[in-house]
């Protein structure tokens, strides 16, 4: 797969397809630092995320949304103008009529514009140049009978990316800097760098203007949504058939702007990830792999908002690395990024970025937990969750059974035991083994400690204290992980760091054999032939019989606690309540609390994030459980995934989302691409192969 023409392409959009998909479907861009460029199809921004330019910047500014917008008007000779993109304001929405067809070729957006007749043609592409705050935006006549002049006006809103839409914009200065422009904001604030490229000298004129903007997304999700932009330049430019005129925005120095033209940089990253595609796993090397291993690039990042953790890597021999949970607002998440690591990681052939990962997290190991997130634009940690460093035993056992290294996990096994250690003696938020059972139980006022953790105000919508299934599931799998790998520690060869003092294989071995008669006794649950999903838990009545899918990893893990006997029963239950063609619910219909849309405002929509909603995750758990239930039926397994194809084209184009609506049309939801989503899909696709 050497050539463009071998490249992966999927149709995002064409003209007889509904108009209403312009401004539905997105495209993004990443540029592995966690900055990107995103839109809709018509380009149209109906998010506060939207915007050309996104940059990752060191804390404490995080992502940043350094150029919004660039109308695009092509004046063809006599004609009249055509208008590439739109703008939604107050009164009305401006869609591009010319559109024809929006396609990704090898991940990337390409729209094609055809005037009546199709006697001009114009394409436009955009490509990201990796670990750099860099766009570029070519524009290439592919069929006119003259030539035509191209007028582009960018506008801005310099902000947090997550930032309020209904502030005035911040001011600004402009600087010319020879064939291009600055604009300077606030000291701390890198500068925008603007260049303009063409066949002849680009034709800058000053053009001072305050645009109205309306945000339908977030008017929709019931944040502020009536904002505006400040337009301060129109940009000229010459188009002639056959040569490409090129628009750069990029907070990087002028000498390595110039350098790379945007031929170079699409033969560039186009050779980067044909890479990533060459070295992924054969099964997904055909089909839908080879976009998905494109769609798995986009979450992997080097996350230069943290200095101290590039420097402490460096100097042992690695580079930091962590994974972004979702585009457009999630940062990098301790559990997402767990979960996610086989998928993303391991079976597309990236295992020095999944070292480094592991070595990452385990820097901010505290009181025997792995930090739930780091927040945007912060360097410390949030630590409150019970399962992010129970799924980090579990990727550590993927990363070695996928490259062999065992040297990894001896250099953290002194880590490894003192989770353990804590885990047993109990840590913060709750998190600690009940003696009398040997079960594991969580739980604190006012936190969401499992997955399932949304929260409006001092409303934890799901609190699941207690003795929750998975995290009872994902601790037998942890300590039966250590257990086997203190066996294999070679006498007279220990670690830099001695495990705990009488932490050794036969005690850790038993504590997991208790929680395994205790999870059997306790957890099954005979009125509905399936598993508790929360014991000893709050309320009157103790035990939540709610249905619900965190009881696939019982059986799903390397290690299932749930007695073999019992895997079809809980099998049958999830897939005639939970599974749908997107995922599984999060919750089985007929339970007072399913909801069967996720829509509203936050507090609606947190109502229902885990009260019905479908999980796209939930898929790499029920393909394990499938094979392992009725290891036979491998076509049977590879039928849960049968939803993909549509998925990939009907919300951001070539990736797939967060969650889904419970109940048919299934309309995709939350963030538009997801880390474990995407993951769990490419896992299964190989586990299914």
């Amino acid at each position: 797969m050497s050539d463009a023409a071998a490249s992966p392409r999927r149709i995002g959009w064409r003209r007889s397809e509904p108009v209403e998909a312009l401004v539905a479907r997105e495209w993004l861009l990443t540029n592995g630092l966690g900055g990107y460029a995103s839109g809709t199809v018509g380009g149209v921004p109906t998010r506060r995320f939207h915007g050309l330019l996104v940059a990752a910047l060191p804390a404490p500014l995080g992502r940043t949304l350094m150029l919004n917008h660039v109308s695009e008007t092509l004046l063809p000779g006599e004609s009249a103008p055509i208008a590439l993109g739109g703008l939604e304001g107050p009164d009305g929405i401006a869609l591009p009529d010319a559109l024809a067809e929006m396609t990704l070729e090898n991940g990337r957006p390409v729209w094609r514009f055809e005037s009546a007749g199709g006697r001009l043609v114009l394409e436009k592409r955009i490509v990201m140049t990796h670990r750099q705050n860099t766009v570029r935006v070519g524009y290439r006549l592919v069929a006119a009978d003259r030539p035509a002049r191209l007028v582009l006006t960018p506008a801005v809103s310099i902000r947090p990316h997550e930032g309020r839409v209904d502030l005035a914009p911040e001011p600004f200065r402009i600087e010319r800097s020879g064939d291009g422009v600055e604009l300077i904001c606030e000291e701390r604030l890198p500068r925008l760098r603007l260049l303009a490229q063409a066949a002849a000298p680009a034709r800058w004129r000053p053009d001072d203007a305050s645009i109205a903007v309306a945000y339908r997304t977030e008017r929709a999700r019931g944040y502020d949504w009536l904002g505006s932009l400040r337009r301060f330049a129109a940009i000229e430019l010459d188009l002639a058939l056959g040569f490409e005129a090129v628009f750069t925005a990029s907070t990087e120095e002028w000498g390595g702007l110039r350098e790379i033209d945007m031929g170079q940089a699409i033969r560039l990253e186009d050779e980067r990830r044909q890479r990533l595609i060459s070295q992924a796993d054969p099964a997904l090397r055909s089909g839908l792999g080879p976009e998905l291993v494109l769609a798995a690039d986009q979450f992997i990042i080097a996350p230069r908002v943290r200095p101290a953790d590039e420097v402490r890597l460096a100097a042992q021999g690695d580079e930091a690395g962590t994974v972004i949970a979702g585009y457009p607002w999630f940062t990098d998440w301790g559990r997402d990024t767990m979960i996610s690591l086989e998928g993303l990681t391991l079976v597309t052939g990236r295992h020095g970025e999944a070292r480094s990962i592991l070595h990452t997290f385990a820097r901010h190991v505290r009181d025997g937990l792995i930090p739930n997130l780091f927040p945007e634009g912060e360097t410390e940690g949030l630590y409150h969750t019970a399962d992010a460093t129970l799924w980090f035993f579990h990727a550590l056992d993927r990363y070695e059974q996928r490259t062999g290294d065992r040297e990894t996990r001896r250099f953290l096994l002194p880590k490894l035991c003192d989770i353990v250690e804590r885990h047993l003696a109990g840590t913060r938020f709750g998190i600690g083994v009940d003696p009398k059972d040997g079960l594991l139980r969580q739980g604190a006022d006012g936190y969401q400690l499992t997955w399932m953790d949304a929260k409006v105000g001092d409303w934890v919508v799901t609190p699941r204290r207690g003795k929750a299934v998975e995290i009872n599931a994902l601790f037998y799998n942890a300590l039966m992980l250590l257990a086997g790998w203190l066996d294999e520690a070679p006498p007279g060869d220990e670690p830099a760091v001695p495990p705990a003092p009488g932490l050794r294989a036969e005690v850790v071995r038993a504590h997991a054999e208790r929680l395994r008669a205790s999870f059997n006794e306790r957890f099954w649950n005979e009125a509905t032939g399936c598993l508790f999903d929360v014991v000893d838990g709050e309320g009157v009545a103790r035990d939540d019989a709610s249905v619900r899918p965190n009881q696939l990893l019982a059986i799903a893990l390397p290690h299932p606690v749930l007695d073999p006997a019992r895997w079809p029963d809980v099998m049958r239950i999830v897939r005639e309540q939970l599974a749908t063609p997107f995922g599984l619910r999060s919750l089985a219909p007929g339970h007072p609390d399913f909801k069967p849309r996720y829509d509203g405002d936050l507090r609606a929509r947190d109502a229902a994030y885990h009260q019905g909603t479908i999980w796209g995750w939930l898929l790499g758990p029920f393909v394990d459980a499938w094979l392992k239930t009725f290891p036979s039926d491998r076509p049977g397994a590879r039928r849960v995934l049968d939803g993909l194809e549509q998925q990939l084209s009907a919300a951001c184009v070539g990736t797939i989302s967060e969650i889904y609506d419970a109940e048919p049309p299934f309309h995709a939801r939350g963030c538009v691409a997801q880390a474990w989503s995407v993951a769990e899909v490419l896992r299964s696709l190989c586990a299914t192969a």
